[in-house]
């Protein structure tokens, strides 16, 4: 099926040409409606007169959230494949993925060229460079992007595509466990996706949504822009998850949503900033990308009330594909309380089963892996047919590597990653269980447990431990409060306090990196 995606962001400027679509709040920057459409017009026209880019070449947007914003969704009006680095990653981890797509040009920020070997590397491999900014000196091969626009029209582009087949995004995974594979996306997944959101039961974002990014657009806050541009609402962004910035941007804009991960909640419950800015204004949290704490939620709930929503997805099946919405917040009986460490039910038009190994499905109430089926789910993955033959049902199921069960009611529960189940004397032991315990003592801040090598148990369970500002705790006071709570063989042998967990650019502990340190003089990484 052909489709005109420019169309469709013009029939919307239609309805909403005056109104604001995008405000990034560091730059002091917004367009409207009309604005937004006519700019993202020229630079589909600058790659393609410019730069020769069509089908088949590929542009890296290696941006923060203010020039992503503007650069992102609305290029597929075009004829190009976009692909979406994270900012903060590594030089190595950035020419590794921009190595693996071969890209004509690519979009930075000045700052990128600043440092050392990115200026070099970039130009080694025939590419050419937008930057954000006016240089302060001539570089070969750089460009200034307004200076490129300067002489482009504004007219429609009039690129029409096939809805399934033309892929207009690559985005790598997150490499909790392992060099990020690369994600291929069609149109059809992303239009999926935004449909899924629209069809849950509870209205998550309407004409007068005002929703702040804080987290990175080339990750899981990207699913927000199109849901609220679509519904006539404005996208606000800011470049670094600073609580400070978030609170204030909230309080001068009367905010309405945004999206964080559970790390920053716990951060901003220590910080106390509740008390300080006016957050009134906020009527959806929405948190995901990794599991909350119950006993933390249910702290932050008691400072700002019933408005958090769960989203669980991933970059295999675009979030969102299940949702725990305010409904499901409100504790009143324990089996309620249960219900916060669920992740939530599927959403209309998303199949969601848990299998065995065969590829059979489970009873309700048995564990296996979740398989997720929904018009949002990628066709596989860029040059890797192997990993996408291992990943995907011949169905077009993508096995999620997470391990769970399903309820009477529908509510799914994420015991842990498939990857990452720990076995100890023949016993499993799900991680996120075991740190769901941890982090309700009060004066935990955050842990991660992982298995580590052991003569005669295979593995022993281990947990690394990150306490509250001046709280303090014994490991002997938090395996005393662990046992009534979990059997003895899921109760951490060994305790490590420490100073922070390593973790990406969007929240996620990298449970690999902590699990590395104890398995790295080994051969196997398993017993």
């Amino acid at each position: 099926m052909k489709v005109n995606f420019g169309k469709m962001l013009f029939n919307q400027v239609q309805q909403c040409g005056d109104k604001t679509a995008l405000v990034n709040i560091e730059r002091n920057r917004r367009f409207t409606f009309k604005e937004l459409h006519a700019i993202t017009n020229k630079v589909c026209h600058m790659m393609k007169n410019q730069f020769d880019m069509g089908v088949g070449d590929v542009y890296v947007n290696l941006l923060e959230n203010d020039n992503n914003s503007l650069l992102s969704h609305w290029l597929w009006k075009g004829e190009a494949t976009g692909a979406w680095l994270n900012y903060r990653d590594s030089l190595d981890e950035h020419l590794y993925q921009i190595d693996y797509v071969n890209p004509k040009i690519i979009f930075v920020e000045n700052a990128i060229l600043e440092k050392e070997h990115y200026y070099k590397a970039f130009r080694e491999r025939n590419i050419e460079i937008i930057v954000m900014d006016k240089p302060e000196k001539g570089m070969p091969g750089v460009h200034y992007l307004w200076d490129l626009l300067e002489n482009e029209s504004d007219e429609e582009t009039n690129v029409e595509y096939d809805k399934d087949q033309h892929i207009v995004l690559y985005r790598f995974t997150g490499g909790t466990t392992g060099r990020g594979k690369c994600a291929m996306y069609t149109l059809r997944n992303k239009l999926g996706a935004m449909n899924q959101t629209y069809a849950y039961t509870e209205e998550l974002f309407n004409e007068h949504s005002k929703f702040l990014h804080v987290t990175p657009l080339s990750h899981a806050s990207s699913l927000i822009v199109l849901p609220v541009y679509f519904k006539g609402g404005t996208n606000y962004t800011i470049n670094i998850p600073d609580l400070e910035l978030l609170c204030k941007t909230v309080q001068e804009h009367r905010l309405t949503s945004t999206f964080v991960v559970p790390t920053l909640l716990y951060r901003l419950l220590e910080l106390g900033l509740e008390s300080k800015y006016d957050l009134s204004s906020l009527e959806r949290i929405i948190y995901g990308a990794s599991p909350m704490s119950p006993a933390k939620l249910e702290d932050l709930q008691s400072k700002f009330g019933n408005v958090f929503v769960q989203g669980y997805g991933s970059t295999e099946a675009w979030p969102l594909v299940a949702v725990l919405g305010l409904k499901d917040h409100i504790i009143e009986t324990d089996e309620d309380r249960q219900r916060l460490t669920s992740a939530g039910r599927p959403l209309p038009g998303v199949e969601l089963a848990i299998m065995d190994e065969a590829g059979k499905e489970v009873p309700l109430g048995e564990i296996g892996e979740i398989w997720i089926r929904s018009e949002s789910v990628i066709p596989g993955y860029y040059r890797a047919p192997e990993e996408t033959t291992s990943g995907f049902s011949e169905g077009g199921h993508w096995k999620s590597g997470d391990l769970g069960y399903m309820d009477s009611a529908g509510y799914v529960y994420i015991v842990d990653r498939k990857k990452d189940m720990i076995i100890t004397g023949g016993f499993n032991v799900y991680a996120v269980e075991v740190e769901n315990v941890i982090n309700s003592h009060p004066a935990v801040q955050q842990s991660v447990v992982v298995g580590i090598p052991h003569e005669q148990w295979g593995e022993t369970v281990m947990a690394e431990v990150v306490l509250k500002e001046n709280q303090v705790v014994t490991d002997v006071e938090l395996t005393e409060f662990m046992k009534s709570k979990l059997g003895s063989y899921k109760i951490p042998k060994i305790i490590h306090f420490v100073d922070e967990l390593p973790v990406t650019a969007v929240g996620k502990v990298l449970r690999r990196f902590v699990r590395d340190k104890y398995w790295k003089e080994t051969a196997r990484n398993v017993h």
